[in-house]
Order: structure tokens, then C-alpha cells, then sequence
């Protein structure tokens, strides 16, 4: 359900865009209005045209298909309310200071580090 809804969604908001893009702005005549153009700086175009129409109705869609997929994600709980079994089992053990021994007994020097071997020539 949330998966169809999630593709709807994103399909309705491409179009929107689109519709959106393909429309002109109204202030797209400016530069006319001030040289006698019929129509106002800011004001009312007359009816709406198909485009408009589009628009209200994929907006509306938009819209919905958010609210929906706000409600259905809403349900399956918080996220972090949510931990693994494996999370809850394990403990963190207590250190005692910034440095932990590695096992070294008083009196006894600590191991030295290997050097790295050269890696093996294929043949």
C-alpha cells in the first residue's frame, strides 16, 4: 500500500512540475503592460484556461497523496522506539581509567609489534 501510494505521489509531483513549467508567470508581460497591452500589471487574466485547471487538480492530488502517506507511515510506530534483539542482549563493559592493560602481568614487558611481511611473489 505505502509503496503505491509512494509512486503515485511521485509521479503526481513530476507532473505538477511540469505543468507548472509549461505555464507563463503573470508578470511574464510586463515590459507590455506599460506600452498598452490589454491585459493588467498584476490583475485578473479572465477565465481560467486548461492549464490552470490541470494545475488545481494535480495540486489537489498532491495534496492528498501527502496526507495519505503521512497517516499510513504514522502507523507502523517510531523508528527509534525500534531496536534489535542483539542490541538489547549486548553490555558494554566497564573500563577503569583511559588505558586498559592488554593482559600484561607486573614485571612483564609488553609484547612487541610484528613488522608486516613482504607479500608472497606469484610466479
Amino acid at each position: 500500500m505505502t509503496t503505491l501510494l509512494l509512486i503515485i505521489h511521485i509521479l503526481v509531483c513530476f507532473f505538477l512540475i511540469a505543468i507548472v513549467l509549461l505555464q507563463s508567470g503573470k508578470g511574464a508581460q510586463l515590459g507590455a503592460a506599460f506600452g498598452g497591452s490589454s491585459q493588467t500589471l498584476f490583475g485578473s487574466r479572465g477565465a481560467a484556461t486548461f492549464l490552470n485547471k490541470v494545475t488545481t487538480a494535480t495540486a489537489i492530488i498532491f495534496m492528498i497523496t501527502s496526507l495519505l502517506l503521512a497517516v499510513v507511515t504514522a502507523k507502523g510506530g517510531s523508528v527509534i522506539k525500534k531496536t534489535p534483539a542483539a542490541e538489547e542482549k549486548r553490555s558494554i563493559p566497564a573500563t577503569s581509567g583511559p588505558v586498559q592493560d592488554r593482559g600484561v602481568q607486573p614485571g612483564q614487558a609488553p609484547a612487541q609489534p610484528q613488522a608486516p611481511q613482504p607479500p608472497a611473489q606469484a610466479k
